[in-house]
């Protein structure tokens, strides 16, 4: 008999607001078409209270075919002062002029592109450790100043 792995569910676990600054635009790098878009606040809540601590950011690299690499790092302070580390990656496609409408802050319908990304915690919180045990995923909403997303716990 071949055992066969259990099918993956989503389970909602935490809301994310990260607001970001003015991007950065380094040009053509040796890694690519290098951008970079300082994180300067924002909030986690549901089954986590906490503050995005200024300081992180998302260090995009913007792909021949048009499409972002996420690569956003950054901390959340809880009230009671325990840090967790966040890192998130993943991908930002769409149609040539949406992604053109995000960058300048437009409204657009999220379902007009793509924006994808997965989710790892690090913490020493021993009440939050269990958060470094799971993967997690999100579809996010890029707007004129915030990225926002609902964090799902692969189950």
């Amino acid at each position: 008999m071949m055992v066969r792995p259990t099918t993956p569910g989503l389970e909602p676990a935490f809301e994310v607001r990260v607001d970001l600054g003015p991007p950065d635009d380094y040009g053509v790098t040796r890694a690519g078409h290098r951008r970079v878009v300082p994180i300067i606040g924002g909030a986690v809540s549901g089954g986590l209270a906490a503050e995005i601590v200024p300081g992180g950011a998302d260090w995009q690299i913007l792909r021949d075919d048009g499409a972002i690499e996420i690569d956003c790092r950054y901390s959340a302070r809880t009230a009671a002062g325990e840090l967790l580390y966040l890192q998130v990656s993943g991908v930002r496609s769409g149609d040539p002029a949406v992604l053109d409408a995000l960058l300048r802050g437009e409204p657009v319908d999220p379902g007009d592109y793509y924006f994808r990304t997965a989710i790892r915690i690090e913490t020493s919180a021993p009440r939050w450790a269990e958060l470094q045990r799971s993967v997690y995923v999100a579809s996010a909403v890029r707007e004129a100043n915030t990225v926002r997303f609902t964090a799902y716990r692969v189950s």
